[in-house]
């Protein structure tokens, strides 16, 4: 009799604990964020030109600070002209001197250089990685007329896990307008 009433209680036990739902582990899922595709602008300045894609609004101040707003993805890139006339290396430094503020709050400064000898384009890119400010930074010069430098900024804190995509669609675009830089010959 008390076998039979363990034996009874055991399969009860047994019957309820396996009536529930076996736990599975939640299968993996990639973020899919889609960013406009507006296709390929130029923008032209007395100074210089380039091309650029996926922007949805520009802002010219004056003809040397231009700001190419993303609303979408909460971020611009901000550009600003300079004339060099005697001043390259105070403007060189200046742009480095920016670009490695940076390196406190940066998990490392990736730098390639650009050169494009058929337009007379010269200059540096900066991919910066890790919760800073900015992105990105860049200059690009003809070493005896034009000065560019160009930084790409967020408006939230920097978390860098959460802005690497939408960092890495307008490091595209900063590589383009690099790319398709062109100087205006100033008379």
């Amino acid at each position: 009799m008390k076998f039979n009433a363990l034996f009874l209680s055991v399969l009860i036990s047994f019957t309820a604990l396996s009536c529930q739902e076996d736990t599975l582990p939640k299968p993996k899922a990639m973020l899919r964020l889609e960013y406009p595709e507006t296709g390929e602008k130029q923008l032209a300045t007395p100074h210089f030109e380039f091309r650029h894609t996926g922007v949805e609004k520009v802002k010219s101040n004056d003809l040397n600070s231009i700001t190419i707003n993303y609303p979408r993805l909460n971020g611009a890139i901000f550009i600003t002209y300079k004339k060099v006339d005697g001043n390259l290396e105070k403007l060189l430094t200046d742009a480095q001197k920016l670009s490695y503020e940076h390196v406190m709050k940066a998990d490392g400064i990736l730098e390639k250089l650009f050169v494009n000898d058929t337009d007379k384009v010269y200059g540096m890119y900066y991919e910066v990685k890790g919760n800073a400010a900015s992105q990105s930074q860049f200059y690009a010069t003809d070493s005896l007329q034009h000065f560019l430098t160009g930084s790409l900024y967020f408006n939230a804190k920097p978390n860098y896990d959460s802005i690497l995509p939408a960092a890495a669609y307008l490091q595209k675009d900063i590589r383009k307008i690099m790319e398709s830089l062109q100087w205006k010959e100033q008379p």
